[in-house]
């Protein structure tokens, strides 16, 4: 099968968008959607939240002890935005105290997985960017 044809047999088999959705999105214009997700995944709180839950499902205040530093409002503002883009699901069971649990969606679990990448390749090249930063620092005039 030619790459030409596996992509146009994956295009058939892809469902159809939502009626009103455009087929392309570009997150450089300013007025698309997919810009505001970007802000969502990429955010300080959102991309360790999908970091965390890329490791297992999670009760929020074991999520808010391993996204060391996040306030229990931003994590809550945090992930209904990450639920919102499907990214993540609340499972909530009921109990006293309620049984509230996060786990990532299909979709959540692949964008964590290439953040994790990206996470990695910048823990693995932080002695560069320290050593950037302090001859950065160190010029003239800083």
């Amino acid at each position: 099968m030619t790459e030409s044809s596996a992509r146009t047999t994956a295009e058939e088999n892809t469902p159809p968008a939502p009626s009103g959705v455009p087929d392309a999105f570009d997150v450089f214009a300013r007025g698309c959607p997919s810009r505001t997700t970007l802000e969502h995944v990429t955010g300080r709180w959102g991309g360790l939240t999908l970091g965390a839950l890329h490791e297992d499902t999670l009760r929020f205040n074991q999520l808010r002890r391993r996204v060391d530093g996040v306030s229990e409002k931003m994590l809550s503002q945090t992930l209904h935005a990450l639920e919102r883009d499907g990214l993540v699901v609340r499972d909530a069971r009921p109990g006293n105290p309620p049984h509230v649990e996060y786990r990532l969606t299909p979709l959540g679990a692949e964008v964590s997985t290439r953040l994790l990448g990206l996470i990695t390749l910048l823990e693995d090249h932080m002695p560069e960017v320290l050593a950037a930063r302090e001859a950065y620092d160190g010029r003239d005039g800083k």
